[in-house]
């Protein structure tokens, strides 16, 4: 295959073979190939449509990208750096395959607006991908949820035990953060759904093109508005990784959870031996290594947002080779984000909890002293000086070794005289979680409701 550069009429000396390997994308950019061919075939009947080329000439075009991309995908094609990027490795082997029509492929368009709608078609794709891959994490929380209802553990803030409260409650707490998930990368989706095509290389093009013709053909809401914005716009790359680093966020907050739960002092629940493995000097050991690379990978996707970020801060307008820069931290992204939704929706689905241990630690650290100071308030004691009612309980109950529901009535009562025998109907793990039945509580009728909600 010819090696000649597409661009090289300006020129009277080679690239330097260092420049060329510095300067070339296809490394990164040739899983791009499907949706360079797929924008090229739309543009290419486009102009046969407007008469810009010859209808016959658009048909031999589209027939050779329809062959290209089979040999690609038979892996028949090596891609070389000497021709830079996805684009003109494929236009160089169309011009070989069907002559100099191939090159009449270009007209009306440059690399910099071809590129844009490169990456938008390959991330539209990758979005909805993303998309089924949150879905069955939430439907993997929500079982988890439906399995263990009668599940009680400790809730905690500072993580210090505070209050009991249901598991379910707590995985459904996921749930909401994956909801927002989903719905952030479905707004991301339908702002970045427009079409660049048709922008040229800047100012826009000459030729009679039909960019609207184009949009619906690619599955587009529409075009973009301004041919200066339309090549050098990456904010829809950029809200990507915002988004991908708040979903990586959440899971790894999930999974500094998990690495603890299953922990010997924990012991809240098992992780299956799938996503584990062992110690090569402790035989006893089975480490939880795909919560912690999702918690380690967690950064790697925080630095791609910074890197997008600094890439984008300076730049004037229109296009700037810099922006060549924008794939690497995005497929980054991509694949990070696609990776850990898929392997941690499994393990969320086969791991064990350990109901009995839960409850033991939810019945520690005089977690239904809130209850307590509750009931002073009902039975008319002001919540300040409630709170310092059940303050000296708790005090008494460290000094002697009991816990709240322990105590007699005579010892309740040295505290405040309104408390009467009807506390111990308050100060159960049940009745301390099942009292919480506003909506968003952690009342099993609360849950059970929110549970009814997500099936419908």
């Amino acid at each position: 295959m010819s090696q000649t550069k597409l661009w090289g009429g300006r020129f009277t000396q080679p690239t330097d073979k260092f420049v060329e390997e510095f300067t070339a994308s296809i490394a990164f950019d040739k899983r791009l190939f499907a949706y360079d061919i797929q924008g090229s075939k739309a543009h290419a009947e486009m102009l046969g449509r407007q008469g810009i080329i010859a209808i016959a000439e658009a048909q031999q075009i589209i027939a050779g990208l329809d062959g290209i991309r089979q040999d690609i995908e038979a892996g028949k094609i090596e891609f070389t750096v000497e021709l830079e990027d996805i684009h003109m490795n494929i236009e160089s082997r169309l011009i070989e395959r069907i002559g100099a029509v191939g090159g009449k492929l270009h007209t009306g368009r440059s690399r910099n607006d071809q590129v844009a709608v490169d990456i938008r078609l390959y991330l539209r794709d990758e979005s909805d991908s993303i998309l089924g891959f949150l879905a069955a994490l939430e439907a993997a929380l929500i079982r988890q949820a439906e399995q263990n209802l009668d599940v009680i553990m400790p809730g905690y803030t500072h993580l210090q035990t505070a209050q009991p409260i249901l598991y379910s409650h707590h995985m459904l707490a996921y749930r909401e953060m994956i909801s927002r998930d989903i719905s952030r990368l479905q707004d991301l989706r339908a702002r970045f759904n427009f079409m660049p095509l048709g922008a040229g290389a800047l100012a826009g093009t000459t030729f009679p093109i039909d960019r609207e013709w184009v949009a619906a053909q690619l599955g587009f809401d529409g075009v973009t508005r301004n041919s200066l914005d339309s090549v050098s716009d990456r904010d829809f790359a950029i809200e990507f990784c915002s988004f991908a680093a708040i979903l990586m966020m959440h899971l790894s907050r999930l999974a500094e959870e998990l690495i603890l739960w299953s922990s010997a002092d924990f012991n809240f629940m098992e992780l299956s031996d799938a996503f584990c493995t062992g110690s090569s000097i402790m035989p006893q050991k089975k480490n939880p290594d795909v919560p912690e690379l999702v918690r380690g990978k967690t950064g790697r996707v925080y630095g791609n947002l910074m890197a997008m970020l600094t890439l984008m801060k300076s730049l004037p307008l229109a296009y700037n080779k810099d922006m060549q820069e924008d794939k690497e931290p995005l497929f980054d992204s991509i694949d990070t984000v696609k990776g850990s939704l898929k392997i941690f929706a499994d393990m969320i689905t086969l791991m064990k909890v350990k109901a009995d241990n839960m409850r033991i630690a939810a019945a520690r650290g005089f977690s239904t002293a809130t209850d307590v100071a509750d009931y002073c308030v009902r039975k008319g004691l002001p919540f300040r000086q409630a709170h310092e009612v059940v303050g000296k309980t708790v005090r008494y109950c460290v000094e002697t070794g009991k816990d709240i529901p322990s105590l007699s009535l005579e010892e309740f009562r040295a505290f405040s005289p309104l408390i009467d025998a009807d506390i111990y109907a308050f100060v159960t793990l049940e009745a301390s979680v099942n009292a919480r039945k506003a909506t968003g509580g952690t009342a099993r009728e609360a849950v059970e409701r929110e549970l009814k909600r997500l099936q419908g």
